[in-house]
């Protein structure tokens, strides 16, 4: 009996508890999971017991690691409804935490600010109660503190002056009370954005509220119950701050110095005993200080009035002339550095190559504060609930610059255990019309068919816009056809052309037939109909021209080099890219002179023209001896002339000839495709319909 029992003991001392071999950060994080109660099916299904550490050989969804350690979770825009367990706060390398547009309830754990090393907490559009802890003077290392749009109450910690290094304070739309703490013009100097709007505050604004030199976006203190005067010190901001007193408790006269009158009557309205400029609401003559006559400096003021205004107006003429020419060198070289940023033809993260605001020029891979400062503060909007990623993903991901033109610059973005996807960018200007370019996007983003290249999301800023596409692998139609110095060239079988043909039209005739608002692309050539895994056709840039123009860059087209699998940007031709050069495009009905509206009949020419390139190899402008002719003339000039199908087509399907038939009835539709007369061009279903009847099995 006695070695049975030494083995079941020294079975029991070797047998660790598998709970005590796990990863701490691990087990937080699934403790985060257990506390969510309705994440999609599916949804994180790699955070499991099975592989406990989060930073492993594959990393758990949402999460980003470095150096084995969890440095960020991001679960924005969800849906998702729970609470936020206190093991939080064993994440001791967590820089961001952003559960932002979701439904979690309940208060703030107080082991939550045990995570010392937080420099983002983004908490906005949830349901969150009860008061802000004052732990949260433990961030010392803080920078954004987003806690918009929930139900916290009680009043803004004071410990909040400790975090030194915040940036954005962002604390709107909730049911706090109690007056701002002391000293945060002495203590937060690094504050670019304030917004306490839409709370119950009351008080006194602090007079050192005007030493907050570093705001350069928002003072917003409207919709409270602030009493008392409007501090002078306020006029010392930079004159750029957006500054709203307005739906308040204020008194007496609004201080008469610059900064302050040139916000305009709106920063002050909705403050009943508020008075004097910029408000019309005069002030009674005791609500000021009277001068006192027998001061000597009034006569002075009165002697050299007149030599100090010529004075001051020259100088600020020369000043004004100086920064106008200082600004347009500026804005000249940025656009230059944006150039040479954009050449590289090395992989660089993506967020790299971009300018989100005009302060930050460009990130590092390992400065995830820098771009979680700025995502935070502009729109991406996924348009397919399959989309599994968010900008910080975007902007940290290897990118390939496929191709430039005028309107920017388009990248293959390899996203890291996730799908390769194409960005766009769109131009800076347009930042007025953002509901006009919502709309138009958004329209675009739910068009899905087989045949047409998706959009999967879109980026908006001031001074970017971004459209993200999916990644089409196998180039696009003018390499397939004509080949691509430096590369194998690989030439394209009577059938594959055939079937690539056949997806164009049927792609066409969904943007004209069976789409919602019967679309026009407007912008049609080999260029940007992009090959998939298989060579099936995909329809690239439909509504790109409508977007540039609303991002107010210039219609004027622009040949644009690509490497592959990118939607392309419209170019006076194809052939262009061959060092010739026309003024309007091959490719472009010949009413494009008179109408400048496209129409569904010029998408049928340029089809048309698309089928003769396939056909016959040619490009889009031919030169016999001196005389140049576009391709379309050419086509007629052989038929005129009686030549066979042998001398028009391709030299490359002379192994095809068996199907000349076939290849015969497919001119026949080319040609009534361009057809001068717009009337008697065919639909794109009709054309659709005809080709279907032709049949070419892919040997």
């Amino acid at each position: 009996m006695v070695l049975p029992f030494v083995f079941l003991t020294f079975l029991l001392c070797n047998c660790n508890p598998p709970v005590a071999s796990q990863n701490v950060e691990g087990l937080a994080l699934l403790s985060f999971k257990k506390a969510i109660q309705n994440f999609p099916e599916g949804y994180l299904n790699n955070w499991n017991n099975s592989d406990d550490n989060p930073c492993g050989s594959y990393p758990w969804k949402r999460v980003v690691c470095r150096e084995g350690k969890v440095l960020s979770l991001s679960i924005p825009n969800k849906n998702l409804s729970g609470f936020l367990p206190p093991d939080l706060g064993k994440l001791s390398s967590l820089h961001r935490l952003n559960l932002r547009n979701n439904n979690f309830y309940g208060s703030l754990p107080i082991e939550l600010f045990n995570a010392s090393n937080l420099r983002s907490l983004i908490l906005s559009g949830n349901s969150f109660s009860g008061p802000v802890p004052p732990q949260i003077g433990n961030l010392t290392n803080l920078r954004l503190l987003y806690l918009s749009q929930n139900s916290f109450n009680g009043s803004i910690p004071s410990s909040l002056v400790q975090c030194k290094r915040l940036k954005a304070l962002v604390l709107n739309n909730n049911s706090l009370n109690g007056s701002l703490p002391n000293g945060f013009g002495t203590s937060l100097t690094t504050l670019q954005k304030l917004d306490v709007s839409f709370n119950k505050l009351s008080g006194l604004i602090p007079n050192d509220i005007g030493q907050l030199s570093s705001l350069k976006d928002t003072l917003d203190l409207s919709h409270n119950l602030f009493g008392g005067s409007v501090p002078a010190t306020l006029g010392n901001l930079p004159e750029k701050v957006f500054i709203d007193l307005s739906h308040n408790n204020l008194s007496g006269p609004i201080p008469q110095v610059a900064g302050l009158l040139n916000l305009g009557p709106p920063a002050f309205i909705d403050n009943p005993l508020l008075c004097g400029s910029p408000l019309k609401v005069f002030c009674p003559p005791e609500t000021f200080p009277k001068p006192n006559p027998a001061d000597p400096s009034i006569k002075r003021k009165k002697v050299h009035s007149s030599s100090r205004a010529v004075i001051a107006a020259v100088s600020i003429a020369t000043v004004v002339g100086i920064c106008t020419i200082g600004m347009l060198f500026y804005h000249r070289y940025k656009d230059s550095c944006a150039c040479k940023r954009g050449n590289g033809v090395g992989s660089s993260p993506l967020g790299e190559k971009l300018t989100l605001r005009q302060k930050i020029s460009c990130f590092t891979k390992n400065d995830l504060e820098t771009l979680s400062e700025v995502m935070e503060q502009y729109e991406f909007v996924p348009l397919d609930s399959q989309v599994d990623f968010d900008l910080e993903r975007l902007l940290i991901a290897p990118a390939f610059p496929l191709g430039k033109s005028r309107i920017g610059i388009v990248y293959k973005v390899d996203l890291s255990n996730g799908p390769t996807m194409v960005v766009r960018r769109l131009g800076r200007g347009g930042w007025q019309r953002f509901k006009e370019f919502q709309t138009e996007v958004e329209a675009i983003g739910k068009l899905r068919h087989l045949n047409i290249v998706s959009l999967r999301a879109y980026f908006w800023s001031v001074e970017e816009k971004l459209l993200i596409y999916d990644y089409i692998p196998n180039d696009d139609l003018t390499t397939a056809v004509h080949g691509k110095a430096g590369m194998f060239y690989r030439p394209l079988l009577w059938p594959v052309r055939l079937r690539i043909i056949k997806g164009i039209a049927r792609g066409l005739a969904f943007l004209h037939e069976f789409s919602p608002r019967r679309y026009v692309h407007g912008d049609l050539r080999p260029s940007n109909i992009l090959l998939g895994q298989n060579m099936e056709p995909h329809i690239s840039d439909f509504g790109l021209r409508r977007l540039a123009n609303i991002t107010e860059e210039s219609q004027a087209s622009q040949c644009e080099q690509t490497t592959n699998g990118t939607p392309q940007q419209s170019s006076p031709c194809d052939f262009t890219m061959r060092n010739s050069t026309l003024s309007t495009s091959c490719y472009q009905a010949p009413e494009f002179s008179k109408v400048r509206k496209p129409t569904q009949k010029w998408d049928v020419y340029s089809y048309g023209v698309i089928i003769l390139e396939m056909i016959s190899g040619k490009l889009p402008m031919i030169q016999i001896g001196s005389l140049e002719m576009n391709l379309v003339q050419w086509i007629h000039l052989m038929l005129e002339q009686g030549k066979l199908m042998i001398d028009i087509l391709d030299p490359l399907l002379a192994r095809d000839l068996n199907k000349e038939d076939e290849i015969a009835s497919v001119l026949k539709i080319a040609l009534a495709c361009v057809c001068k007369s717009p009337d008697k061009r065919p639909s794109m279903r009709h054309v659709f319909d005809s080709l279907d009847r032709l049949t070419s099995p892919i040997e």
